[in-house]
């Protein structure tokens, strides 16, 4: 708070100062005692100018964070976009594409998921790729190994059916609950278990917490919209609002 103060104050101080007319520096302790109780008084007397200048310093602020997130995709899009062991479904020659880190045992991910899955749908022009993000302990390992398994043991429908079916799971995140669930969906548990231990899923799930590192993302969901960054839950209708506005609608 301090901090932003202090730059409010500046900011106030640029916009209505002459260009070199104000030196804090040259100023004796008694004039720099005037000046701060003549810059209190102004804005005790017209408060709505600090709400002003703090506009204008949240809108710099997240112009900055926006080019600093879009310079992350564009220094990352291989990683991101174009590596072989995430699954990818949608659209596959769709005309934006959605990446989502996700944890099977994230609650804002099991809310998000029906919604993009509407919006992926409803849409039909959309890329979706996932990558699989497990930060909520060893469960949510558990459940990306499993994943991970799947997709290369079965292929990218099974994953799909996977991915549904481990979004909404409650409870038990072990092997050998894992391969009741793979039974149940019709999929060669004994196959998929034994994958589970590959050392390529280990590495899998390392590139994609060494790409979240270095794109800042700490939580989940958090979805790449074209060169968005989106973190956390956001609404269908938002969803639909990033979607048309990395196709500059």
């Amino acid at each position: 708070m301090l901090r932003r103060t202090v730059m409010i104050a500046a900011l106030l101080t640029a916009m209505s100062a002459p260009v070199g007319a104000l030196d804090l520096d040259a100023m004796s302790a008694k004039e720099r005692d005037a000046f701060g109780a003549a810059v209190r008084e102004y804005l005790l007397t017209n408060p709505e100018v600090l709400m002003e200048a703090i506009g204008v310093l949240e809108a710099r602020e997240a112009e900055m964070a926006q080019r600093t997130e879009r310079s992350m995709v564009a220094a990352n899009s291989d990683a991101i976009f174009n590596d072989d062991h995430s699954y990818v479904g949608g659209n596959p020659d769709g005309d934006v594409v959605m990446v989502e880190f996700i944890d099977y045992r994230c609650s804002f991910c099991r809310r998000a998921h029906p919604e993009i899955h509407q919006l992926v749908n409803t849409d039909g022009n959309i890329r979706k790729i996932i990558k699989e993000f497990p930060i909520l302990g060893d469960e949510s390992v558990n459940a990306s190994r499993f994943a991970i398994s799947t997709l290369r043991n079965a292929g990218p429908e099974a994953y799909a059916l996977v991915n549904d079916a481990l979004i909404i799971r409650r409870g038990d995140f072990s092997e050998r609950g894992l391969a009741r669930l793979a039974e149940e969906l019709g999929l060669d548990a004994d196959t998929i278990i034994e994958g589970m231990d590959d050392p390529e899923v280990d590495e899998i799930i390392a590139a994609n917490r060494a790409l979240a590192q270095q794109l800042q993302i700490t939580g989940t969901p958090t979805f790449v919209v074209g060169d968005q960054l989106v973190r956390g839950y956001v609404p269908l209708e938002g969803m639909r609002e990033v979607v048309a506005s990395v196709r500059g609608e």
